[in-house]
This record gives structure tokens, C-alpha cells and sequence, in this order.
């Protein structure tokens, strides 16, 4: 699964090579007067800086092949990035700057990809392999779990680099071959081992499980992530610091999570001969099932043989049904990535015991006083194939607005990505919030919670008067006005569903 994230190789990083944060001198870095938007400060002496200039990416997105021609990557290899399949003379770069972001590039085919499942799960089953509630949900914790990458390089980049600037043993050829596939190997068999842990012990699982909340597995599943595990998974990459280069490692930290991305699917079964050596669609189904069987398998990220040899595989048998073994039922994000935390720190001070405590914190969880590190296997509930995702009912005009105003926070999502190092920093923190803001919104509405009509007319009101003033802003002109005349009638239609709902409510008190 995908289960760790990517730190920052581009544009999108908010440190420059010499860890300063770029002047912004782009529309929307600051308020002015006149329509930000459409103006970019002048330089003494300089005339007016067309506006695009600021959306073009600084040499470090770009990166440099093994003759050392400056160089991009084609759409060819960014699709077969998603599978693996890029050779080392492809990807292969001298310095960690000139590593390409294949992840941010890779968002179009994610796209691409989650319409063409559709397609197909319809064309096959003549049904849709997911929800519009549980497709946001994934969505925004996809989209929160990158948030940090927008203000600080990776945990995992930084703490590599850190420990081969000082304490590497030998120096591995960053063109070399057996480099290149000594660090696929390298990079997985680490992976393997952070996510086993990650299911074993409670801690870290508190983080992974936002992973697994998902009562659906699709391509969206793929997406869902934690914003907390970033912070343990560094760990265990350290060893490969002592001799292989970063920007090898960086190349197969990302490979590693994109292949991941197309095995959250069931529109494919079976892949044949290949399913003894890879992690497949097959495998990866069997990891995110709560059925007994399933619990506690398949761990690999790129290769099956981790588990075959360590003793974790289970292959597929009987329908999966999907999720955690207690469902969370919510779709707001923050509540799905805080709510293990709470629940492991009221049974901390609930435990009796100073090494009991410590047991809660570090053994499994389902771990309990007089039970074994992982817990009791008759203890995992059972499944009876009848089970119900959490699926509230919801006019159809709220998911199709849901929709529209999920649209509008991924475009200033990925603008955000794109003109990071153009943005200051004040600029760049009021988007973030504005972001969080409506993701929780989102998660309100899609489970009709009473206070959602509120939060709703305070977020389209921040979201408007930043528009305005010029902090926020989107690659279209023409949209300028569209965006002021939805928000406006926004706010003025639930501030209407929020007087209804305070009308009834005294009402029905008489």
C-alpha cells in the first residue's frame, strides 16, 4: 500500500539548495491595492514582470541524465514510473537537487487512471468502485498527509542526508547499475519491515491505520494518507546512508510509493506468474481486508518475496470485506488522523501498571494485561459478508456541491504546489488553513452533522475575502468573477439552511 510519503524534490519544496526560502515577487505573494492578481511588483528600473514568469519552474525540477544533459521527464516515463519500469539510464542523477519530482508529475495519470477504473468497473460490473463521501474523505487525507512537504523538506530526505554528510563508511557509483538495483532492493526491504512494525506496534499503527479507514478499495484508497507517519519511517531507511548516495535513494523512495498506487484496485484479478515475485492487486486486497484471515499480511510494497520468506503471505480466498476491524465511521480527516492518538492516550491512564502502560504504547493493538504481544486472534471480530460501509444519506445536491467546491480546493491545491517558491511565507500559511478548513467542511457535510451549514458560511467566507484582497487566485481569469458570484450565493444559502434549522429547532421546543 501506500504508506509512506514522498518528501519534496521540486519546485514545490519552499527551500532553495541553500535551505533559504525564496523572495516572493509573484501575484497573490501579498496584498495590494490593485488586484494582485493580475500584477507583479516592479524591480528598480525593470519594467513589469509578466505574470508567468513566476509559474516557471527553477532549474532543480528538471533533472540531469548520466552525460549530464540537463533533461525532464517524458509523459512515457512518468506512466511507467507508476509501474517501475524505468531503467537506471533513465533514472539515474549525480545530486539530490537534480532529482526529478515524480510524484507531483505523476497526479495527471493518478487522474487518468481513477477515471479509467471507473470505466471499467462499470463496463465489468455495471456498478462504481466507490462512493462520492468516501472518495473525498481519501482525497483529503491525501492531500493534508502533503501539506508539510510544502513548508519543510522530507524527514526522510533530510535525516539520510544528515547521516551520509557524516558518517557514511564508503561511497557507492551514483551511475552504476548494481547501485541502482541494490537500492530497489534496499528501498523495499526497508519499506517491508517500517510497515510490518507499523501494524505491530500500537504507536506507529495509530498512524498507519488512516490507510486502512477506507470501506472501499480503489484507486482513491491509494491516496488516503497519514500526515503523522512520515515521522517514524525515516528510521529505517538509515542504514542504506552508510554507503548508497541520496539521490539514488530519493529516485526509489518515490518509485517505491508510486508503484503502490495501482494495486488499490479490483477491476484486476490476476496477473499469473508474476503473482509469486510482486506485490499485486491480488496480495494487496488480502492486506486491506478485516476478515480474520487477512489480518496482519502481505506487507510488501514492490516485491511479495518479503513475506513469502519471513512467513506474512496470504493469498487470496474468500471475499474481502474491507476496512479496519472497528470502523472509525467519519469522513473528516482530522478526526480520522487524531482519533487513534486519543483512544491509545485514555487507555495509557486507564492501564494499571507502569510496564502496562508502557505495553499500550509499544506492543500490538489488541494487545491487553495477561495477553500476547499481538493480541488473541479470537478476539478479531468476525465477518459475515453482510457488513455496511458507513454511508449517510445526503441529497444529491450536496454531493454534486461537495464536488464542484472539492474541484476548486484541488486547483488551489496544485497551485499551491507550483508557486510555492514565488509565495511568501504569510501567503503561503493562509492557503494551508484555508485548505484544512474545507477539508473539514467537506467531511461535516458528508456526514450530515448539525454544525455543517455553520462551518460552511464561515469557510466560504474566508475563502472569498482572501480571493478578493489577492491571497488567493486561480490560472484562469475568467474564473474571477465566477468564483465571487458561487461563494456569495453560498454563503447566502446556508446562512438561510442555518435559520430554517435554528427555526425548527425553537419549534419544536414549544
Amino acid at each position: 500500500m501506500i504508506s509512506k510519503e514522498v518528501g519534496s524534490f521540486s519546485a514545490a519544496n519552499p527551500l532553495s539548495a541553500k535551505g533559504k526560502r525564496t523572495q516572493a515577487t509573484g501575484p497573490g505573494c501579498r496584498p495590494e491595492r490593485a488586484r494582485p492578481r493580475a500584477r507583479c511588483p516592479r524591480a528598480a528600473g525593470a519594467g513589469r514582470v509578466p505574470p508567468s514568469a513566476h509559474l516557471r519552474r527553477p532549474q532543480s525540477w528538471v533533472g540531469t541524465a548520466r552525460s549530464g544533459r540537463t533533461m525532464g521527464t517524458t509523459a512515457g516515463q512518468q506512466l511507467r514510473a507508476l509501474f517501475y519500469v524505468v531503467p537506471p539510464g533513465e533514472s539515474s542523477f549525480r545530486t539530490l537537487d537534480e532529482v526529478p519530482d515524480y510524484v507531483e508529475k505523476s497526479i495527471p495519470f493518478f487522474i487518468a487512471f481513477i477515471v479509467l477504473e471507473f470505466a471499467v468497473s462499470w463496463v465489468q460490473q455495471r456498478k462504481l468502485p466507490g462512493r462520492i463521501n468516501d472518495g473525498i474523505s481519501s482525497l483529503s487525507l491525501g492531500i493534508l498527509s502533503r501539506l508539510p512537504d510544502v513548508l519543510f523538506r522530507s524527514v526522510d530526505l533530510v535525516s539520510y542526508v544528515y547521516v551520509w554528510n557524516n558518517y557514511k563508511l564508503f561511497e557507492l557509483p551514483w551511475d552504476s547499475h548494481w547501485t541502482w538495483y541494490l537500492t530497489f532492493l534496499g528501498v523495499d526491504f526497508a519499506y517491508y519491515w517500517f510497515h510490518r512494525v507499523s501494524h505491530e506496534v500500537n504507536i506507529l499503527w495509530a498512524a498507519h491505520q488512516v490507510h486502512h479507514s477506507s470501506e472501499d478499495y480503489n484507486l482513491f484508497t491509494a491516496l488516503r494518507q497519514s500526515c503523522l507517519q512520515r515521522y517514524t519511517s525515516w528510521m529505517f531507511n538509515l542504514p542504506m546512508a552508510l554507503f548508497i548516495p541520496p539521490s539514488v535513494f530519493a529516485v526509489h523512495l518515490q518509485f517505491n510509493l508510486l508503484y503502490q498506487f495501482w494495486i488499490h484496485t479490483e477491476v484486476i484479478t490476476n496477473i499469473g506468474p508474476l503473482e509469486w515475485i510482486l506485490n499485486t492487486p491480488s496480495h494487496h486486497r488480502v492486506h486491506h481486508g478485516r476478515n480474520p484471515y487477512c489480518i496482519d499480511k502481505n506487507y510488501g510494497g514492490t516485491l511479495i518475496i518479503w513475506d513469502r520468506i519471513f512467513g506474512a503471505f496470504e493469498a487470496e480466498d474468500a471475499k474481502v470485506v474491507y476496512g479496519l476491524t472497528h470502523p472509525v465511521n467519519s469522513f473528516e480527516p482530522i478526526l480520522l488522523q487524531l482519533r487513534p492518538l486519543a483512544h491509545i492516550w485514555n487507555t495509557f491512564w486507564a492501564t494499571p501498571g507502569f510496564c502496562n502502560k508502557l505495553s499500550v504504547i509499544f506492543k500490538g493493538p489488541g494487545w491487553g494485561p495477561g495477553k500476547p504481544r499481538l493480541g488473541l486472534p479470537e478476539e478479531i471480530p468476525a465477518v459475515t459478508g453482510n457488513e455496511v460501509p458507513f454511508n449517510p444519506s445526503v441529497p444529491a445536491y450536496l454531493n454534486c456541491y461537495a464536488v464542484v467546491h472539492f474541484a476548486v480546493i484541488m486547483e488551489l491545491y496544485i497551485d499551491l504546489l507550483a508557486t510555492v517558491t514565488t509565495l511568501s511565507q504569510q501567503t503561503i500559511l493562509l492557503r494551508i488553513g484555508i485548505i484544512i478548513l474545507s477539508l473539514t467542511s467537506f467531511g461535516f457535510l458528508m456526514e450530515s452533522r448539525p454544525k455543517a451549514g455553520i462551518l460552511e458560511i464561515i469557510r466560504c467566507a474566508v475563502f472569498l475575502g482572501a480571493y478578493k484582497i489577492g491571497y488567493l487566485r486561480n490560472q484562469l481569469s475568467l474564473l474571477d468573477y465566477a468564483y465571487e458570484v458561487l461563494f456569495s450565493l453560498c454563503i447566502a444559502f446556508w446562512g438561510i439552511q442555518t435559520m430554517r434549522r435554528i427555526t425548527s429547532s425553537k419549534d419544536k421546543h414549544l
